[in-house]
């Protein structure tokens, strides 16, 4: 079966779906395959379950067929055999992509892609009528997922793209084909896989070769400098960051929310032009200084609050709808959250943590202001060869930014050690896991402290906070 005749049965039951316990009535199933699963043995199952079609590469057995005609004629009919179902769902998902005449954002790079989609899906969901990757799902899975969940009344769609290692990203863009596109930096993340820095440069800057060689749009943060090699030829770039670019802006406060004061771009009493379709604003205004109020934990996120600004900017929303959008987004699901636990304060970025995250994070904690601070921090994955050196270049910062109470869990941790004069002054605790280190904050029963929690997903650091 072709992929027209499957986008013809998939405009009839526009809902996809590759996991038989989340089936809605009416859904389409991928069979997907793994090193560990098969899909396609749950086919039957999904179409017993109300599945309208199940898209296999695999054809149950016969004696499994033969009893599922029995109680549920015409079911054979309902198994659509392709060569590879994953190469089918993201070739659906490209021809999906290209009977959509809207802007496709597409947003990756090492730190802050998913708050940075989550702020400028706010800013144009304000405005137009917006569609954007749920969760996480930013892998070859997700990304045509989220691409077949984009419906005809959309006016503009945020994609994210993860990837950890070269030519992922690339694959990515084939079949998303997106018309603007932000790399919102490139640190050390995924090491092991995209083989150092410079290979996490080349593995991000797919995004911005697709962009060059398709006429995009990339939006680009100027104070970041090897952006700009990373992006040239790109034939239309937008700017944004602290003196240069469409909105400017500056760190205001951090303590602990971040209040950004813009000093470029936007206008408090600017309500822009209504329009039923995008349209770019590129005048740049030198505007009285304004305050965006967000309720985001750390200075670092100042490039994606000035970034989901410009696009805003760019797409003709008004300018107060940007401010206010910006202002209500409330960060979740573990990343930069300040919660508030009897008389603690806790900044939880538990999600993930690569060696530029660790650093960034740690510095801002440095400069909070309070009596008692206690830094938890999990190991970080994937950096190959470079992983003790980077656990331990963590330890030296700690001990250089005089913190008194840290506690180390897990990973390469275990092999990056202070010296005996530097435990003097940074009492290190290291333990296991997070079930420990759960047990340990227990015990001590911290009151009137700021925590840090921060470490890799497989880490769970999270489970610290667990009753």
């Amino acid at each position: 079966m072709n992929i027209q005749e499957i986008y013809t049965i998939f405009q009839k039951h526009p809902s996809v779906q590759t996991d038989t316990r989340k089936l809605k009535e009416g859904d389409i199933y991928v069979a997907l395959k793994g090193p560990n699963f098969n899909g396609n043995q749950f086919a039957l199952r999904a179409l017993d379950a109300g599945a309208a079609y199940a898209i296999v590469d695999e054809m149950p057995l016969q004696s499994e067929l033969s009893a599922a005609e029995l109680s549920e004629p015409g079911i054979k009919e309902r198994l659509l055999l392709v060569d590879d179902a994953l190469t089918t769902l993201q070739q659906l998902a490209k021809h999906h992509r290209q009977q959509l005449d809207i802007p496709f954002i597409a947003i990756t790079g090492s730190n802050g892609k998913t708050t940075s989609k989550e702020l400028i899906y706010a800013v144009l969901a304000a405005h137009f009528k917006t569609y954007t990757t749920q969760g996480n799902l930013n892998n070859h899975i997700g990304v045509p997922l989220t691409i077949l969940s984009v419906k005809p009344d959309a006016q503009m769609a945020v994609i994210e793209m993860g990837a950890n290692h070269q030519k992922e990203i690339e694959s990515y863009c084939s079949y998303t084909l997106p018309s603007h596109g932000i790399i919102t930096n490139c640190g050390k993340a995924h090491l092991e896989g995209f083989g150092g820095v410079e290979g996490v440069r080349k593995g991000k800057g797919e995004l911005y070769q697709f962009l060059r060689e398709h006429k995009g749009t990339a939006f680009v943060y100027a104070d970041y400098d090897y952006l700009q090699p990373m992006s040239a030829g790109i034939e239309n770039i937008i700017y944004y960051g602290l003196t240069k670019g469409l909105v400017q802006g500056q760190i205001e406060a951090a303590e602990p929310f971040l209040a950004v004061r813009i000093t470029a771009g936007l206008e408090p009493d600017y309500t822009g032009n209504a329009k039923s379709s995008p349209a770019p604003q590129h005048t740049i205004t030198q505007a009285t200084p304004i305050l965006i109020k967000s309720q985001l934990v750390g200075d670092y996120n100042l490039p994606n609050i000035l970034c989901a600004a410009t696009i805003g900017k760019h797409f003709g929303v008004p300018d107060q709808k940007i401010i206010s959008a910006i202002e209500a987004y409330a960060p979740s699901n573990s990343r930069s959250q300040l919660l508030e636990v009897g008389t603690n304060q806790i900044i939880l970025d538990a999600y993930n943590a690569n060696p530029s995250s660790m650093k960034v994070a740690i510095e801002n904690f440095a400069k909070l202001k309070a009596d008692r601070k206690i830094v938890l921090l999990g190991g970080m994955m994937e950096l190959g060869e470079d992983s003790i050196e980077e656990h331990q270049a963590l330890v030296e910062l700690l001990v250089a930014l005089g913190f008194k109470e840290v506690v180390l869990v897990g990973g390469d941790f275990a092999f990056a050690h202070a010296s005996k004069a530097q435990i003097q002054t940074t009492p290190f605790t290291y333990l296991n896991n997070a079930a420990e280190a759960r047990e340990w904050l227990k015990q001590l029963n911290p009151q009137n402290t700021c925590i840090l929690v921060k470490g890799s997903r497989s880490m769970k650091m999270e489970q610290v906070l667990d009753s």
